[in-house]
């Protein structure tokens, strides 16, 4: 790796400095009760855009040189781009953590469910008022029922019930072309879907929701299918006329063309936001819900990335966050260096939406990072914790780490590394050459480890 792509990674020595003496309690607020809102008597509106597989090296704006993402771009220039954002390694556990604010350890021992005994972000959002819509990769189970738990008013859905790993495989066939889409508590027939896409009709039922709600706060789930295997032209591809998703394989050439698609989406989505005058009061997130497939090599940087979905390494869960206050431009074409993980952004939008998280929903691990969102603080964790179990092979793995440094648990054999100069962790630094500021910083993180077990 070259030096100069070392600047987004490396955050100052001071700051390792405060990482190292904050306390472990820090990282661990209960988040009853946040003490923190948008100044605004019109709470904004919120769309919350998840992209299917999106390493943080994507975006043009990231520093991705291999694709086209000017939407994106527009977001992050009009925003705040985050440059140390952590999924889980793949999606399923990276949704169970997102939606209910906990580590996994807590609630995730299943592949593609999450039991309806827990509460999201959207009954976060609907009790302060909002209605909520959630449209595109379900991947929680219980269908109709469990959408409607979890807190979303209306849905429009891939993979709405729980399949074991190999038919969720067998499904995806149908996840782009001729889609398999259930609205609302029934499957769309295949002669309303067959030749369609399944984004195109995801993004149509969001903007149908925005129309008619208009006149009262929004919140918008949209996880995109785009850009998951398997591989295959979307429509402005001159493939996909003859695409048969059901015999044709998967194909990595049109993985840039999916990029493409999915920024187009994610373009129409603001163009319904401004083309409706909310373009004042409406706050747009991105992120990404792990990393880049396995097999995708992307330049980033003038580096070449290979992308390690599934993989602890940090091109496994390092993801794009941006976010944008459309028509406020607050903080426009910031880059903050906060550390964040996906069990944050409960309690974020809590903040957000001007309520508060009660005792109803358990033990939260999240930590508000709204403070940066406002510019008001940078700073919010010292650190990020993860507990990574392979539903298939039942073992698991847990680390901890700050922007810069990452250490294992025992089970790990306690390796220690600087993931920024060694992103493929060939390197573990021993007890006997870390420099004191990194001994700090490991004992810091083993305090972490130690207070979080299942």
């Amino acid at each position: 790796m070259k030096p100069g792509t070392l600047r987004i990674i490396i955050v100052p020595c001071l700051t390792l400095l405060l990482t190292a003496c904050t306390k472990i309690q820090d990282q661990n607020i209960a988040v009853s009760n946040t003490g923190e809102s948008f100044a605004t008597a019109k709470r904004p509106n919120v769309i919350l855009i998840l992209g299917d597989d999106i390493g943080y090296e994507i975006p043009t704006c990231n520093g991705g040189q291999s694709y086209s993402t000017p939407n994106i771009d527009l977001l992050a220039k009009q925003g705040i781009s985050y440059t140390h954002c952590y999924s889980m390694p793949l999606c399923s556990p990276s949704r169970n953590e997102l939606l209910t604010g906990k580590y996994n350890f807590r609630n995730y021992s299943i592949w593609g469910q999450l039991d309806t005994t827990q509460r999201t972000f959207a009954n976060i959002m609907k009790q302060a008022g909002y209605a909520t819509c959630v449209a595109g990769k379900w991947q929680l189970g219980g269908g109709a029922a469990s959408a409607k738990k979890f807190g979303f008013d209306t849905h429009c859905l891939f993979l709405p019930f729980f399949l074991s790993r190999s038919d969720e495989t067998l499904e995806n066939d149908r996840r782009y072309k001729n889609p398999h889409i259930y609205q609302n508590g029934a499957y769309l027939p295949d002669n309303v879907t067959n030749g369609k896409y399944a984004d195109d009709i995801f993004t149509k039922f969001i903007c149908d929701f925005i129309d008619s709600n208009r006149q009262k706060p929004f919140f918008v789930y949209y996880p995109l299918s785009l850009c998951h295997q398997p591989f295959s032209p979307p429509p402005t591809n001159p493939d996909f006329a003859r695409w048969d998703p059901l015999k044709d394989k998967s194909n990595s050439k049109y993985f840039p063309d999916m990029v493409n698609y999915m920024d187009a989406k994610i373009g129409e989505i603001i163009n319904k936001v401004q083309a409706d005058g909310l373009a004042s009061n409406t706050m747009i997130i991105y992120v990404g819900d792990n990393g880049t497939p396995k097999g995708i090599s992307s330049k980033w940087n003038d580096t070449i990335i290979e992308g390690a979905k599934g993989s602890s390494k940090v091109y496994g869960i390092h993801v794009p966050l941006i976010i944008t206050y459309l028509g406020n431009k607050m903080r426009a074409g910031a880059i903050a260096n906060t550390l964040i993980d996906f069990s944050d952004f409960l309690p974020t939008l809590a903040s957000i939406a001007n309520t508060r998280v009660t005792a109803s929903y358990g033990t939260v691990d999240g930590v508000s990072f709204y403070q940066s969102i406002t510019g008001a603080r940078d700073s919010i964790r010292s650190s990020v914790f993860f507990h990574w179990q392979d539903s298939i092979l039942n073992d698991y793995e847990r680390w901890a780490q700050t922007s810069t440094y990452k250490l294992y648990d025992a089970t790990n054999h306690s390796s220690f590394y600087n993931f920024a100069i060694d992103p493929l962790e060939q390197k573990p630094i021993p007890s006997s050459q870390r420099t004191p500021e990194q001994k700090s910083i490991a004992t810091m993180l083993k305090n972490v480890l130690d207070s979080l077990h299942p």
